[in-house]
């Protein structure tokens, strides 16, 4: 069963061109891998430094590979978690 993943991520708008590069960057990574179905990396209309992505993996498996890429851990978790003042994750389920 298909699984999403809703990430809304919010930083100071002087960090707003380093967080949009760098999840670019994981958006060419991400969509490598085998389980990635769709990554989509959006900003948020009338609200400088803040992102939207939109991904859906085949399974939670799939994204639970995400998660231990390589390029997950330099580009998101490196990079771009420490430049965020919020960031909240929805997980669902395709009925």
């Amino acid at each position: 069963m298909a699984f999403t993943v809703v990430a809304h991520y919010r930083c100071e708008p002087a960090d707003a061109d380093a967080v949009r590069s760098a999840l670019l960057r994981a958006r060419e990574g991400t969509r490598t891998e085998p389980a990635n179905l769709v990554y989509d990396v959006h900003t948020v209309v009338d609200r400088p430094g803040e992102f939207l992505l939109y991904e859906r993996y085949e399974d939670q498996d799939g994204f639970e590979a995400h998660k231990a890429a390589d390029h997950f851990k330099e580009i998101i978790v490196e990079t771009v978690w420490p430049l965020l003042t919020e960031r909240s994750v929805t997980f669902a389920e395709l009925l």
